[in-house]
């Protein structure tokens, strides 16, 4: 494989990537990477008793996958083949994640993680993140965190509109989701069918909430040049009015069924970063908006938002030749080049 500065260019040889974690996403992320005509999937791993062994044929249903195994560690499938990239779809947690993929990086492995903290993982581990980031400059590993959100509609989306500006005074982003057609897990994470105050002390001890959500913001801040003084986040409950019945769950009236969950970001006292996000079951008019105040003043919405799980997906897998064109590191999305679609027939 060959990369210029202006895009991948690619040879003969493909790119070998392995999938980290067989959840939904994981197994999704399978699916679209065997569409791609310049990845050659050689293995996934996954701590399920169940699946290690299995071929990933079996887990996706996709055939061309039967000589790809499941397997219990880094370890256990580099002693077989030594893949380019991990996709990893396996935790929240910028320490967790960091733990995991460790193995990856100490054989100078780059990894393209779903992990919300990884974003900018600096802002809550920033030892770690400085011990990691001398691994991967040692050994020619590159890790870094992609999404949809974090990870795009709400930083990444809006720092790149600031291109175009001569001043940016502040920046609002608001993103309402309507879960009910969002995957269990998360579903499961914005308290469906639970209690509301249960729910608030769920949040209280950070066990419940969008994961992510400071760091899209310090992201943000970082790319804009200024320093926080401080980060505000809230979240509540949103009641259901009525009965609403998913595929996954029945939420009765007056439980949760989803969370308004926001984060200020103040510079000198003032308020400079927003953002707002509505994520609950039947959520009228979803949407993404961003307000850029400045010069020029800025209003975007994407109507019907960014369909969540899809799109991520997506952002990993067309990260990948970005990721390994860049220098090694615990690298953020803004130090890649732009995000784009990769052709598979290109």
């Amino acid at each position: 494989m060959c990369l210029s500065v202006d895009g991948p260019i690619f040879t003969m040889q493909k790119i070998k990537v392995a999938q980290f974690g067989l959840g939904p996403i994981g197994i999704e992320s399978l699916k679209l990477a065997a569409t791609q005509s310049w990845l050659e999937i050689v293995g996934g791993v996954d701590i399920d008793p169940a699946k290690i062994g299995r071929s990933l044929a079996e887990l996706t249903g996709v055939p061309t996958l039967g000589g790809a195994l499941v397997y219990s560690s880094l370890s256990e499938l580099f002693a077989g083949v030594k893949p380019d990239v991990i996709l990893h779809t396996a935790g929240s947690s910028a320490a967790a994640s960091f733990a995991q993929v460790r193995p990856a990086l100490e054989a100078g492995v780059s990894v393209a993680s779903t992990c919300e903290e990884l974003i900018f993982p600096a802002l809550k581990t920033p030892e770690l993140t400085a011990e990691y980031d001398a691994l991967c400059r040692r050994t020619g590993a590159r890790v870094v965190g992609t999404g949809v959100n974090p990870g795009f509609v709400m930083d990444v989306l809006p720092i790149t509109l600031t291109g175009v500006s001569r001043r940016v005074d502040s920046i609002y982003v608001e993103r309402v989701v309507n879960a009910a057609t969002r995957r269990q897990p998360l579903q499961a994470k914005i308290g469906s069918g639970q209690d509301p105050d249960a729910f608030r002390a769920k949040f209280a001890a950070g066990k419940a909430g969008h994961a992510g959500f400071q760091q899209s913001l310090a992201l943000l801040a970082h790319a804009m040049g200024w320093q926080l003084d401080k980060i505000e986040e809230t979240c509540e409950p949103v009641i259901a009015p009525g009965p609403i019945t998913t595929k996954f769950f029945t939420v009765a009236k007056g439980q949760t069924c989803g969370l308004h969950q926001r984060a200020i970001g103040t510079v000198k006292g003032e308020a400079k970063l927003i953002l707002d996000l509505q994520m609950f079951l039947d959520a009228k008019n979803p949407h993404d908006t961003i307000v850029i105040a400045g010069d020029p003043a800025l209003h975007l919405t994407l109507n019907g938002g960014v369909a969540g799980d899809s799109a991520t997906v997506a952002s990993l897998i067309n990260i990948v030749p970005r990721l390994l064109a860049a220098p090694a590191g615990v690298r953020l999305m803004t130090e890649l080049p732009v995000p784009a679609w990769v052709n598979p027939a290109a």
